[in-house]
């Protein structure tokens, strides 16, 4: 496989600029999805093959499960802030440097999967409520002033659960795990 492949093992997201309901009620199911498929996927594994890096540079297959958990905590905070103020500048976050810390490095993955269930249960909740106005509504990301909106920024992270479980179960097929 190529690095690009690896990095990109499903490619990079896709969003169509018309953006319609059946698109959204599609990536609304695999951010519902995700926690416990990504709990089925590595239920398995030992400590291990949990420090396996998914690629040459890569984080490990537990510092990627921990990512998934601080990425998409962050994302339901800017909904929140999308939904509550006018088009508020969010706080970015240096995603390579938590990765580093000592938690995503050494904790419990079922930590953090007992927290992704919670975390999606309530984020799921709140996306299914949101009406054609509030999917209009948007925050500035800082890096590049880009304007993203609500109903963008959902593909986003349905790509984001997809994009990561990826990198975990090629990693497992290559190594001969699953």
């Amino acid at each position: 496989m190529t690095l690009e492949e690896l990095k990109y093992p499903i490619g990079l997201a896709n969003i169509p600029e018309n953006i319609t309901k059946k698109n959204i009620e599609n990536w609304i199911s695999d951010i519902e999805r995700f926690p416990q498929e990504l709990e089925f996927l590595v239920r398995d594994l030992s400590e291990n093959q949990l420090e396996t890096k998914y690629r040459e540079g890569g984080w490990t297959i537990r510092q990627v499960i921990h990512h998934c958990y601080d990425s998409h905590h962050n994302s339901y905070i800017r909904f929140k802030w999308a939904l509550t103020e006018q088009q508020p500048v969010i706080k970015a976050y240096n995603e390579k440097r938590w990765a580093e810390l000592l938690d995503a490095k050494s904790s419990p993955i079922l930590l953090t999967i007992d927290a992704l269930k919670g975390l999606h249960a309530k984020w799921v909740y709140l996306l299914r409520m949101l009406t054609d106005k509030d999917l209009e509504k948007s925050f500035i990301h800082p890096d590049g002033n880009k304007n993203v909106s609500l109903k963008k920024n959902i593909g986003i992270y349905a790509w984001h659960c997809q994009h990561h479980y990826a990198h975990i179960e090629q990693l497992m097929i290559r190594k001969g795990w699953k």
